[in-house]
């Protein structure tokens, strides 16, 4: 699994079957000091994550598999909106914070 930000979403009205009804977001992959990388993936969203929370992001047959088992043609799904991340002791990220630091964890 990876962790990423919503930074958006992704509308088509056309699409294949199985995607009927399957939100569809665009995330930006964090790196393991919290930054944000230069790597964006489209991944189908199970959970009603929104723009701006941190999320966890299963891919490739994982992927496939949420939602029963449906087998939808997707090679990314958010599987989980984040609360918080510990790294070392430190907090790295906090979703009851406005903003992101590393403050040691309470």
């Amino acid at each position: 699994m990876q962790i990423a930000q919503v930074r958006g979403t992704v509308v088509s009205t056309q699409k294949e079957p199985r995607l009927r009804g399957l939100k569809l977001l665009l995330v930006q992959l964090v790196d393991d000091s919290g930054q944000l990388t230069d790597r964006y993936e489209v991944a189908g969203d199970g959970v009603g994550a929104g723009v701006e929370e941190w999320v966890l992001v299963s891919r490739g047959s994982a992927a496939r598999c949420v939602d029963g088992g449906e087998g939808r043609p997707i090679d990314a799904a958010v599987v989980a909106i984040i609360d918080t991340v510990s790294v070392e002791k430190m907090r790295l990220y906090d979703k009851n914070q406005e903003e992101r630091s590393l403050l040691p964890e309470s």
